[in-house]
């Protein structure tokens, strides 16, 4: 019996966050994991859906440094993260654990 080949394709989280809530529930679940590693990918993620052309111009830092800071490679500085999430029009909220 011959095997059938599957075709598969890439996911991409960017292309399923549509609404602000679930780019807001995106990012909460990835600071729920606790892996900074994920958060930064996480919104580099929501940051690609919203475009990233866009978020460069809001944060004044360049695009393609933005791609390499948010990508689960990536080990982009606090500031960075936070100017990114305002530039999403995000916020983190803190309570007690």
């Amino acid at each position: 019996m011959a095997r059938r080949k599957i075709k598969t394709i890439p996911w991409d989280a960017a292309e399923h966050l549509k609404t602000e809530e679930d780019m807001a529930a995106y990012l909460e679940a990835a600071i729920e994991e606790g892996d900074p590693a994920l958060i930064a990918a996480a919104i580099g993620d929501i940051a690609r859906a919203k475009g990233m052309a866009l978020i460069a111009r809001k944060t004044g830092l360049g695009r393609e440094s933005l791609y390499k800071a948010l990508s689960p490679e990536g080990n982009p500085e606090f500031a960075t993260v936070m100017k990114v999430v305002r530039a999403l029009g995000l916020k983190f909220h803190v309570k007690a654990a």
